[in-house]
């Protein structure tokens, strides 16, 4: 099990009650409603590793993608999921492991150039990297590009 800001993520599939993403998006200072509460039961429960706008779309069908890209838009700047800068053009998501949710001790990320997904390796921590006096980090992000093990069975 991982924690996020006291908040346990188990494994995805479970079904937890609505009352538990309500008290996310409370804890947050985020007004809840019918669109917010689906569209975070859906990254926290339904979607493994990094996601893109139209993955959640696609997920939810009933939703309208502008109403979905709010949502994700406003958990990014409360800091429930952090952005993914792949190099691919298209924003990616990840839900937040970060206990302060300031991401300066996050994961490294792996892009495949065959399939295009991006992965949260999430065990691999993005190594400390000392910054000259003055500067101070906000934010890092660490991103491996090569050939995930799908794709390079597929070409053996």
């Amino acid at each position: 099990m991982e924690e996020c800001n006291g908040h346990e993520h188990t494994d995805h599939g479970q079904e937890r009650p609505t009352q538990y993403y309500e008290q996310i998006l409370s804890d947050e200072g985020i007004r809840v409603t019918a669109v917010r509460l689906l569209v975070l039961k859906a990254v926290y429960s339904r979607i493994q590793g990094a996601f893109t706008l139209q993955d959640v779309v696609d997920m939810l069908e009933t939703a309208d993608t502008s109403s979905v890209f709010r949502a994700l838009t406003l958990f990014a700047e409360k800091g429930l999921l952090h952005l993914i800068d792949d190099g691919s053009g298209a924003q990616k998501y990840c839900v937040c492991h970060c206990e302060d949710h300031h991401h300066h001790r996050g994961h490294i990320h792996f892009s495949c150039n065959v399939c295009h997904k991006t992965f949260c390796l999430t065990e691999v921590p993005i190594p400390p990297v000392p910054v000259p006096q003055g500067f101070q980090v906000e934010e890092s992000e660490y991103v491996i590009k090569g050939i995930c093990p799908k794709c390079l069975g597929c070409a053996q």
